[in-house]
C-alpha cells in the first residue's frame, strides 16, 4: 500500500484530483488548512471508493510547514509514490497596493512549498518502481501579467523548476509533470479579488475542476513533462511565444484593468 499526497486538497482542483485518484483506488494523504473540510472529504472518499485516507490540517504559508508535512509522513510510516503540489493562490491588482506579508505568503505557498516537498520526499519517491510528481502551475506561467505580477512569476518559476527537475530525474523511477490550467471553476477569482472584466474574460474559457483534474492525472500517469489544459489556452500560450511581449502584456493589462 502506498499513498498519493495532495496539497490544497480540500477545494477546487486539489479536491477534484483527490476524487480522480480515489476512483483509481489510490490511497490518499490530504493536506490543507481546514480540518473540517479535510475530515469531511476523507470520510466521503473512504466510504465511496473503499480507500484509506489520512489528513493533516496545516497552514502551508508557515515556512516550517513542508518540514512538518514530511515529519508527519515519516512518523506515521506512510509510503508515498505520488506527490501532487496543488496548493496555491493569487493576489490581483496593482503591485504597489498589495500587502507585502500576503505577497510573501503567496510566494511561500506557490514556490517554496513545492520545491521543499520535492526535496524532502524524493528519497521516498525513488524507492518505488514508478512514482510521480504533479505540479499545478497556470496558463499565467507563460507571460508577465500586469495585475497578477507576482502570481504569474511564481507560476513561471514552478513551470521552469518542474521541467528542469524532470530532466534531472529522467533516468530514475520518478517523473515530473507540470500542468497549466487556464480559467477554472474554483474560488481563485474571488480569492485573488479580480475585477469584473477579468472574471468575465475568464468565464469564456472556464473548465470545470473535474475536467482539469482528469487531464492532469492522465498526463501524470503518461509521464508527460508539460500540459496546458484546453485548446484555447494552448493557442494563447503559442500566441504569447509568437507575439512581441509588449503586445501580450498590454492585452493582459487591459483584462486586469491596469492603467
Amino acid at each position: 500500500m502506498s499513498y498519493a499526497l495532495i496539497t490544497g486538497a480540500s477545494k477546487g482542483i486539489g479536491k477534484a484530483i483527490a476524487f480522480e485518484l480515489a476512483a483509481r483506488k489510490i490511497d490518499l494523504l490530504l493536506v490543507a488548512r481546514s480540518e473540517s473540510l479535510l475530515q469531511e472529504l476523507g470520510s466521503e472518499l473512504s466510504g465511496r471508493f473503499g480507500i484509506q485516507t489520512h489528513y493533516l490540517a496545516i497552514d502551508l504559508a508557515i515556512p516550517s510547514s513542508p518540514a512538518a508535512v514530511a515529519a508527519w509522513i515519516s512518523q506515521n510510516g506512510y509510503p508515498v509514490h505520488i506527490l501532487v503540489n496543488n496548493a496555491g493562490f493569487g493576489i490581483g491588482g496593482p503591485f504597489y497596493q498589495q500587502d507585502p506579508a500576503s505577497t510573501r505568503d503567496m510566494m511561500q505557498v506557490n514556490m517554496h512549498v513545492p520545491v521543499e516537498l520535492c526535496s524532502l520526499l524524493l528519497p521516498e519517491l525513488k524507492k518505488h518502481a514508478q512514482s510521480y510528481i504533479l505540479n499545478i502551475a497556470s496558463s499565467a506561467a507563460y507571460q508577465a501579467v500586469p495585475g497578477l505580477v507576482v502570481y504569474a512569476a511564481t507560476k513561471s518559476f514552478l513551470l521552469s523548476f518542474s521541467r528542469g527537475l524532470q530532466y534531472e530525474l529522467r533516468k530514475t523511477p520518478v517523473s515530473v509533470t507540470a500542468v497549466s490550467p487556464g480559467g477554472t471553476s474554483t474560488e481563485f477569482a474571488s480569492t485573488a479579488q479580480l475585477g469584473a472584466k477579468a472574471v468575465k474574460a475568464g468565464e469564456k474559457l472556464n473548465m470545470t475542476a473535474e475536467a482539469v483534474a482528469r487531464l492532469a492525472v492522465n498526463a501524470m500517469f503518461a509521464r508527460k513533462t508539460e500540459l496546458i489544459t484546453g485548446t484555447l489556452n494552448k493557442i494563447g500560450a503559442a500566441m504569447v511565444w509568437l507575439l512581441p511581449k509588449s503586445i501580450t502584456e498590454k492585452a493582459a493589462a487591459g483584462i486586469y484593468e491596469i492603467k
